[in-house]
């Protein structure tokens, strides 16, 4: 699979959201493990996780004990190439809700019961879920400092954000941090902002639901009630391919520090998405996919290392 950077790693250009294993609507445990396996074997080597992917109150993470044991299953050169990622700041009470929680105190407590459950020395990444209004910005990611310091985890990162917390994240962190995660898809591209400071800085960008307004019914079956055909659709059938790939192929042209995170509940979901990585979108599809969008702020880009922005001193953990 075409390669990209995430902090020091290099990574396939798609990644596995593991979350649809693990909640509402899941498969059961050798199918879900059946389509981590897949993943792996299709060149997917980011497995993006939570504490908080988990559908009953007692099972908090389910998600990262189920990758834990898929990996177990693998050669140790598997393992070494697959870069787990996890999250934490969320809960799920058991009720169909999601809970924040930004606390110094709760963020270390969670690094620490993410590291026994997946079985490792340290972290590879741990992401910061979401900020916690609750809770000074500058704090919830102080924690991430000191795990940082105490080498629990490898690297960190932040999800759901706006600019002005990644700029103060980078501030805190230097060079710890190497991704935003956000919500990013041809359906909703209101991240631009966000995926471009990220590229000046360096940073990986990992958009999560980047399939959102691709449902391959509307290509299967364009039945009366269906959402509209999009401009990615009719690409899809003149290249023979689902408008899934289409629609990562141009997350993947929109920057070189993107790595999209599709979810999949089935081994044929991440093998098709895992394709997408090999399909290169002309100039006229770009420029018909980007619709309103088709401006300096979507221009294709190469696979070429963006040159990263000169390093930020990191703070100490008393900044908190």
């Amino acid at each position: 699979m075409r390669q990209r950077t995430l902090g020091e790693r290099s990574i396939g250009a798609i990644g596995l959201g593991a979350m649809p294993l693990s909640v509402e609507g899941r498969p059961d445990p050798g199918a879900a493990l059946t389509t981590l396996h897949a993943a792996i074997d299709a060149g997917v080597t980011l497995l993006d996780t939570a504490d908080s992917y988990h559908w009953h109150a007692d099972e908090v993470g389910h998600n990262e004990r189920l990758i834990a044991r898929a990996l177990a299953d693998r050669s140790p050169a598997d393992r070494a190439h697959v870069l787990v990622a996890t999250k934490g700041g969320r809960g799920r009470p058991g009720d169909g809700s999601w809970t924040v929680d930004g606390r110094p105190e709760h963020l270390r407590r969670t690094a620490e019961d993410s590291l026994r459950r997946l079985g490792v020395a340290a972290i590879a990444l741990y992401q910061l879920h979401k900020p916690d209004p609750l809770v000074p910005w500058a704090e919830s990611v102080g924690a991430l400092r000191e795990l940082l310091d105490a080498g629990k985890i490898r690297a960190a990162g932040i999800s759901n954000v706006d600019e002005r917390q990644i700029l103060t994240a980078r501030e805190i962190l230097g060079p710890g941090l190497v991704s935003v995660q956000n919500r990013f898809s041809p359906a909703d591209r209101g991240s631009l902002p966000q995926l471009r400071l990220a590229e000046r800085l360096g940073l990986a960008f990992l958009p999560w639901s980047p399939l959102g307004g691709l449902a391959r019914s509307v290509l299967d079956d364009p039945a009366d009630g269906a959402p509209a055909r999009t401009a990615f659709h009719r690409v899809a059938e003149a290249r023979g391919v689902s408008p899934q790939q289409v629609g990562l192929a141009w997350l993947l042209a929109l920057s070189p520090t993107v790595v999209p995170i599709p979810g999949a509940r089935r081994p044929a979901s991440i093998r098709d998405s895992a394709a997408a990585a090999g399909l290169v979108l002309d100039a006229d599809e770009l420029a018909a996919l980007n619709g309103p969008f088709a401006d300096s702020e979507t221009r294709p880009q190469t696979d070429a290392t963006y040159p990263a922005a000169p390093a930020i001193p990191a703070a100490s953990a008393s900044r908190r």
